[in-house]
């Protein structure tokens, strides 16, 4: 494996070079493929992107099981790890996300596949994880999967997920990592590099989209420097949990007092 790159200061899509057109990149990009989007995160992650949210909300469990607890999942697309974190949760959830058809899907799979208990409550709203429309210390968990490497710029994204975490609020980031060497992180990288991007493509008939997804991880941090991102950012307490032979990071801390 090349020598990795030092990690970008945010998501550049191929083509831009500034915060504001990476944003708006990235949103157009997402909802161009949100019709096809839960079919391909099955088909390609072979079901496994279901077993690492269903883990992902166990480990916060805690959190969920409290009813004054209020949570925030931002970048939440269709919605899968919002509905994840309501299933047999007494806490509210709110999933929030920039691109509107995303939300569309999202709010419509939560009516017909969640109890309608759960369902009461989740909410779901349209908003950039970079300017939140929320107070200050609002929040007791915010949640991310799959979207925090989207952000045009990471500092600031996290200094505003600081800002709306009530002071020993609990922070999840679930992201895909690059894996070590050997011949399963050869493997893998194989089939992220070369044959998702195919695959995806054709499906979801937008084959940029696909090919952005493993240059966004090659450049996105390492578990340790995401770590000490965190800690250098008025974070504590950090954690980080590496599954699937080395391909998936969960990391999680709380924003100090």
């Amino acid at each position: 494996m090349a020598e990795a790159a030092a990690p970008s200061k945010g998501s550049r899509p191929p083509g831009v070079a500034t915060e504001s057109d990476a944003g708006r990149k990235v949103r157009e990009m997402f909802a161009q493929i949100a019709p096809r989007y839960d079919l391909l995160n099955h088909l390609l992650s072979f079901q496994l992107d279901r077993l690492w949210r269903a883990r992902t909300a166990r480990i916060l469990k805690p959190i969920l099981d409290r009813p004054d607890a209020v949570v925030l999942d931002l970048c939440c697309g269709t919605g899968d790890l919002a509905m994840a974190l309501s299933h047999n949760a007494r806490a509210r959830v709110i999933g929030a996300d920039f691109a509107h058809p995303m939300l569309v899907r999202a709010a419509e799979k939560a009516a017909t596949k969640l109890h309608p208990v759960a369902e009461n409550r989740i909410r779901f709203l349209e908003t950039d994880a970079l300017c939140l429309p929320f107070a200050g210390a609002t929040f007791d968990l915010i949640t991310t999967a799959f979207g925090f490497r989207n952000l045009a710029n990471y500092e600031a994204g996290l200094r505003e997920i600081r800002r709306v975490l009530k002071p020993r609020g609990t922070l999840a980031i679930l992201e895909f990592t690059e894996p070590p060497e050997g011949f399963l992180g050869n493997l893998y990288r194989w089939y992220f590099c070369k044959v998702l991007p195919r695959i995806g493509g054709i499906i979801s008939r937008n084959p940029s989209a696909y090919s952005y997804l493993p240059q966004s991880v090659s450049r996105f941090f390492r578990p340790n420097e995401l770590t000490a991102l965190l800690c250098s950012l008025g974070f504590e307490e950090a954690q980080v949990r590496v599954w699937t032979f080395g391909t998936l990071a969960l990391h999680t801390a709380r924003r100090a007092e």
